[in-house]
């Protein structure tokens, strides 16, 4: 859990480190040789020629880069410039940095020396000292930064439940609250003996027992549940495990090793504490990491290439219909977050009041429904819906991020109501654009099978599956199938 997040997070920081510090060996490159600085330095300390062509020199250079890259990055390990990201003000991360300089110039001078690499220029090593410097010390600006801005938004936080009212809850809330780069927030306790009538834990509300585990979820964005109990109550959580596996609820429970030794079944730890967590979903901090930077890139270049278009409907809307432009409606995202979806609208203004009164979710499917649908379908509106130009805002949802690309459709609240308890699993991933139900027939298909689509893409995720259902929804855009 942690762990996973953590090693994530440094080696981000690391290849950001590793683009900043090449950046600035070239520009000190190309300072030195493009420019041809001529200062007085070399007055006082006289530099070995240089009798080559550009093309030669830079391919020298390439080996001194390589061997002062390696020096650099290891003088900032030592500097420990990668242990407090997260927690670290940013005046010590400045000076782990100046840190890394120091030793950086005496090791990679040391280095030089010893290869008799006499034709690295001095004036060179001293701007890329500088250089190398100030790129480190703006790449660690960017990345405090970053890591403000996520927590000052909540990004950076899961909601986690607990469950257990003893000592170890206690001490656990407390370990929570007390290191806040963790980006854990509890939001309630559950009270797992019912023969205990206890308020609350280390200042956290008891919110429920085991048996209200299925009611909360409905009704608060649970992301992790934590299950902080005494080897003799493992045995009355079964049930409670089953209802976060149906919910795609991640779980973990905490092992307290000097009365279980069962060292071998840890997978993670927090600050000493064992956690044996299970996920419905197997994906990597670096696959949602490349998902969100695929969706903020083609969600923005969606924006900008298909902005005439955006015009064009816009004033297509006002001219034939009364009303807004737009539909908003409120969506469950995920683990049952609340968000705005944004669409063109498409139907007449009191469509949604008539359209929501369905008892089962299977008639929405229906040939009946959909003749009823259609005729509140504005003329325009049907062209748009054809061709699913009516879902082109929710970029801007993408580039929010309360949308990805691809993911299960968000539901309507009302809607969610009426699943059935295996359905819900399909919070566990962000809604999307797209999905295999988009590409697999949209309204041919059933809401039990449209459920079930869903599940296999969150049980067979992958970033390969991902591009695969882009290049997949062209077609089924471009043809209109299923679409009315």
């Amino acid at each position: 859990m942690l762990k996973e997040r953590d090693r994530f997070i440094k080696e981000a920081a690391f290849l950001l480190d590793l683009l900043f510090l090449t950046l600035a060996y070239l520009f000190s490159y190309f300072v030195r040789e493009g420019i041809s600085l001529n200062l007085s330095l070399s007055r006082i300390f006289p530099e070995a020629e240089v009798s080559s062509t550009p093309l030669s020199t830079f391919q020298q250079y390439a080996l001194a880069y390589l061997i002062g890259l390696v020096i650099w990055l290891l003088a900032l390990f030592l500097a420990r410039g990668y242990k407090f990201l997260r927690i670290e003000p940013y005046y010590r991360t400045a000076l782990r940095v100046i840190n890394s300089a120091i030793l950086m110039f005496f090791g990679f001078g040391t280095t030089l020396f010893i290869l008799k690499a006499a034709y690295i220029s001095r004036l060179f090593f001293f701007i890329f000292v500088i250089c190398g410097t100030l790129a480190l010390l703006v790449d660690r600006a960017i990345l405090n930064l970053a890591f403000k801005k996520i927590h000052q938004r909540g990004y950076n936080f899961r909601n986690i439940l607990v469950v257990g009212t003893g000592r170890r809850a206690a001490e656990f809330i407390k370990k929570v609250r007390e290191n806040p780069d963790w980006g854990l927030q509890v939001v309630g306790v559950i009270n797992d003996d019912e023969g205990r009538n206890i308020k609350e834990v280390n200042g956290i509300e008891v919110i429920g027992g085991l048996k209200d585990l299925l009611n909360i979820f409905h009704q608060l964005a649970i992301d992790q549940v934590v299950f902080v109990l005494p080897r003799s109550r493992l045995s009355y959580i079964e049930e409670a495990l089953r209802v976060c596996e149906i919910e795609g609820v991640e779980t973990s429970l905490a092992i307290d090793l000097f009365d279980m030794n069962i060292a071998r079944s840890v997978i993670t730890e927090l600050d000493g504490i064992p956690l044996l967590s299970y996920n419905t979903i197997k994906v990597t901090e670096w696959q949602l990491f490349v998902k969100r930077a695929v969706d903020i890139i083609v969600s923005s270049v969606a924006i900008f290439v298909l902005s005439p278009v955006y015009l064009g409907a816009a004033l297509a809307i006002k001219l034939t219909s009364p009303g807004p432009i737009f539909f908003r409606q409120e969506r469950m995202g995920l683990h049952g977050r609340h968000f705005k979806l944004v669409k063109f609208r498409t139907m007449r203004t009191d469509a949604e009041k008539e359209l929501s009164r369905v008892d089962d979710l299977e008639q929405m499917t229906t040939p009946e429904f959909r003749n009823k649908k259609l005729k509140y379908i504005t003329l325009v509106g049907r062209f748009l819906r054809k061709f699913s130009l009516d879902e082109l805002p929710q970029f801007f949802n993408v580039l929010a991020g309360d949308m990805s690309i691809v993911g299960p459709r968000p539901t309507v609240p009302c809607e969610v109501d009426r699943y059935e308890v295996w359905q819900r699993r399909r919070f566990s991933m962000k809604p999307g654009l797209t999905c295999l139900w988009q590409v697999s027939g949209r309204n041919e298909i059933n809401h039990s099978d449209w459920m079930k689509l869903d599940l296999e893409y969150i049980d067979h995720f992958s970033l390969w599956l991902d591009m695969n259902i882009m290049l997949k929804t062209i077609p089924a855009v471009v043809l209109g199938k299923g679409a009315y």
